[in-house]
């Protein structure tokens, strides 16, 4: 499963990257804290870029795709030998494709009835988003209690960092917990990647046990 890494770390580093050249460094970064993967969300003109790059210079690294909103950019991705896919709903249409192409897919969920429609097709893994806006913890613990026994398991994300992780990092059920704080955009625009990767050590711990 391409999703390994995520699953043993518990710990999804969310990264806007603002320019080309801050992707390398990021990545280096995060690798030598430990973490061997990144979620890059396709909000910036450079982030198809970043994500050839770090494939091409970083191949023990697991790279995903964030904010995916259309189906088409799915084949580029899977093309670009990019492991998984995020998105901040459930787009049937980007579902469907990322299926046909066996692309691995994490849409965003909320509700009950987004949860069973992700289900319905399948989907094991899905994002919970945005998490503490919707109720944080406490709604995902209560949308474990009716969902739990079919093996579905989430990444809350969103708002999430440091002092509020603990309580979703508890749960049996979150698969891992997708973050900024410590990859933070102002940070990578700055070039602060010895402060990156101390804040990525720290982040780490909190998943340990």
């Amino acid at each position: 499963m391409s999703l390994k890494s995520i699953s043993s770390t518990r710990l999804v580093p969310v990264a806007v990257i603002p320019t080309l050249e801050s992707a390398l460094p990021l990545a280096e970064a995060l690798l030598a804290a430990g973490l061997p993967h990144i979620e890059i969300t396709l909000r910036t003109e450079c982030a198809m870029e970043s994500m050839r790059q770090i494939r091409k210079e970083f191949p023990e690294m697991t790279i995903g795709a964030g904010t995916i909103l259309d189906p088409e950019t799915i084949p580029q991705l899977v093309d670009m030998g990019v492991a998984f896919g995020v998105s901040p709903g459930l787009n049937p249409a980007v579902v469907e494709k990322a299926q046909s192409l066996n692309f691995q897919m994490i849409p965003g969920v909320i509700t009950p009835g987004e949860v069973e429609r992700g289900l319905s097709m399948g989907l094991k893994l899905l994002k919970f988003f945005p998490a503490e806006a919707a109720g944080g913890a406490k709604m995902l613990k209560a949308l474990a209690g009716p969902y739990g026994h079919t093996g579905v398991k989430f990444v809350p994300t969103g708002g999430i960092n440091a002092a509020n992780a603990q309580p979703y990092l508890d749960l049996s059920t979150t698969a891992a917990i997708g973050g900024s704080w410590f990859v933070d955009q102002k940070l990578v625009k700055a070039g602060e990647f010895a402060q990156i990767k101390d804040l990525t050590i720290e982040a780490l711990k909190l998943t340990v046990g």
